[in-house]
């Protein structure tokens, strides 16, 4: 039976369950927002975990959208993936999940690193849309691709982010994803999701990383409707690649004039209201 997540930043209305997958490993996800409708699949950041939810949660209620929110492997409460795992091989997870739900279709929604795992799942019978919010479209190119290519060195800057915003507070982390002052919710949500991702280690985001620098894996422009939010100040995931692919799947990019997270911030209630407009 689903619990409510013991943490004092998550919304009442935001419960923990998991699924057994046909190869025997497990998918923890939330459930949030309005329990009676529409359903999107929400596809957290790299790093992320299921707690991403706590930051769409009102936005969710307030446009009639039910939020499924996946720890992704080896993130949070979800077994490890098996060796060449992809992003290709989420939409199988994602299927089983939903056939677990009972949910038919749904809207798919991809936040930073959650993008190209938001984009496989639109092969999938069940989705209807996907929408894309500050997302990465691989290739990943700069000073991150450099890194993630050394495996240790991304484990090691995750994990010290991790151990130094346990012992000074919520700060350290927002300042990897914005310049904007929130509020203390947002940045205990922040918080509580970057922690709850690194609960079995670094592996899942240093493998995610080193996976977004290939040009190996198969990236199509979906050929259902596609939209995307992104920040022209958005230093993070850049503009111009996702642009070029949303154009190219006769999608449409909406700009804010804002950075990372601020654009989610921002978005949020218009990308959960269009992607649960389908019908």
């Amino acid at each position: 039976m689903p619990s409510t997540i013991d943490h004092a930043v998550t919304p009442a209305d935001l419960t923990t369950d998991d699924c057994s997958l046909p190869d025997g490993r497990t998918l923890a996800y939330a459930t949030a927002g309005d329990p009676h409708g529409t359903s999107v699949l929400v596809h957290h950041g790299t790093p992320g975990s299921r707690l991403f939810a706590a930051l769409l949660s009102e936005a969710a209620r307030d446009v009639g959208v039910r939020l499924v929110v996946p720890d992704r492997p080896g993130y949070g409460r979800s077994s490890p993936p098996p060796d060449g795992w992809t992003w290709t091989d989420w939409r199988a997870d994602c299927d089983a999940l939903l056939a677990a739900e009972s949910i038919d279709r749904a809207g798919s929604l991809g936040f930073s690193g959650g993008g190209p795992f938001a984009l496989a799942t639109a092969a999938s019978d069940r989705t209807a849309r996907v929408g894309l919010v500050s997302a990465l479209v691989p290739p990943l190119e700069g000073d991150l691709a450099t890194l993630a290519r050394i495996p240790y060195a991304i484990r090691v800057v995750f994990r010290l982010t991790d151990v130094v915003a346990r012992v000074t507070g919520p700060g350290v982390v927002l300042d990897q994803y914005t310049e904007r002052d929130v509020d203390d919710n947002v940045a205990a949500a922040v918080a509580a999701d970057f922690h709850e991702a690194l609960r079995q280690g670094a592996q899942a985001p240093a493998r995610e990383n080193r996976l977004f620098t290939t040009t190996d894996v198969d990236m199509s422009p979906p050929s259902i409707p596609i939209r995307a939010w992104h920040g022209t100040h958005d230093e993070n995931t850049p503009l111009n690649p996702l642009r070029t692919f949303v154009r190219k799947a006769d999608g449409r990019v909406l700009t804010h004039d804002a950075d990372h997270l601020g654009t989610l911030l921002d978005a949020r209630r218009d990308a959960l209201a269009w992607l649960a407009d389908a019908g």
